[in-house]
């Protein structure tokens, strides 16, 4: 039958309704047994060896992912290979959690009893109490939905949804209790923009030694317009004799400068520089260092010692340059 664009749309809003619902029925899941999986995977000194078959298997693959990433040791491994070899995967020392909307996965519960034989414990995360998944599990999360988003109430759509939410859960509650912080969310993941924005420090990307604009407070504007061209940085810094920051030059100052019909040749820069400008530190996160120039709303900065010493400097094309922004 076709459908005309506001079926269509309507179809849509269906489906998201029915999985709308599947999730907020998972709130009154979170009890003992939830509480009790945690514990278990707490208490783990292995992996958390995650399974599961199908469409579950999918979502049991991302669920180990998400687990390892944030601090719990985790892995997939798929129940057929378990069969054939692959259950020397799992020790003594490991927790498996097995998903299962039916709990009567053919795959998972052909391996249950070497699972039980091991005294491994295990977590079923399933959409059926009475299942024989649940039944032989330790703890068990329940996933159940009311239908599934499937018109046909065939394609597992309501039930993979829960079941990734309440993965997501279980997960991040872990994370909460083990006190896993940002540090250790960057040592996962290193690569990417996002290992960038974790773990690149300022120190990482400044100017350094001569390439850092600078000028004495006693120049005059004329030879500071020329450190400014000299190093295309948009700004020069304004040191004492000590190499302490005084303040700094920018184009915004040159412009302003200008409007007032003043003399490059005769004005020192101690008139018309900006006293009172950011500093940061070399140890500073470089997404810190963007979310100053943001909040200032410039486009540089001085990187100072703890003594105010010029060290460095950094600008806004150097962060997008290194993918922070």
């Amino acid at each position: 039958m076709k459908q005309n664009d506001q079926d269509i749309m309507t179809l849509a809003l269906a489906v998201i309704n029915v999985e709308r619902e599947a999730v907020e029925a998972l709130a009154e899941r979170i009890d003992a047994d939830f509480v009790k999986a945690c514990h278990l995977m707490l208490a783990c000194k292995g992996r958390v060896v995650v399974t599961g078959m199908g469409k579950s298997g999918h979502i049991a693959g991302k669920v180990a992912a998400t687990l390892a990433s944030t601090g719990t040791p985790a892995f997939f491994v798929h129940p057929g290979e378990a069969g054939h070899g692959d259950l020397g995967m799992i020790t003594a020392q490991d927790v498996v959690l097995a998903l299962s909307n039916s709990g009567e996965t053919e795959e998972i519960t052909t391996i249950l009893p070497i699972i039980k034989r091991l005294g491994v414990p295990l977590i079923a995360m399933t959409g059926n109490p009475g299942s024989t998944l649940a039944n032989l599990a330790s703890a068990h999360v329940n996933v159940a939905v009311r239908q599934e988003a499937c018109p046909l109430g065939l394609a597992p759509t309501a039930s993979t949804t829960a079941a990734l939410v309440m993965g997501d859960a279980l997960a991040v509650s872990l994370l909460q209790t083990r006190g896993f912080t940002r540090d250790d969310f960057a040592l996962s993941h290193p690569g990417g923009s996002l290992g960038k924005r974790l773990l690149m420090r300022v120190s990482d990307l400044m100017h350094r030694g001569s390439e850092v604009p600078r000028v004495g407070k006693g120049a005059l504007v004329s030879t500071v317009l020329l450190e400014m061209t000299g190093k295309k940085m948009g700004m020069t810094a304004v040191v004492d004799d000590e190499s302490r920051v005084s303040g700094i030059f920018t184009d915004g100052d040159l412009r302003r400068m200008l409007e007032k019909n003043l003399d490059v040749h005769r004005t020192p820069i101690t008139e018309v520089m900006t006293a009172s400008c950011t500093t940061i530190g070399d140890d500073i996160l470089a997404a810190e260092a963007m979310q100053i120039m943001q909040q200032k709303k410039i486009n540089a900065l001085l990187v100072v010692d703890r003594q105010q010493k010029l060290i460095g400097a950094l600008n806004m094309h150097d962060l997008l340059r290194a993918g922070i922004v």
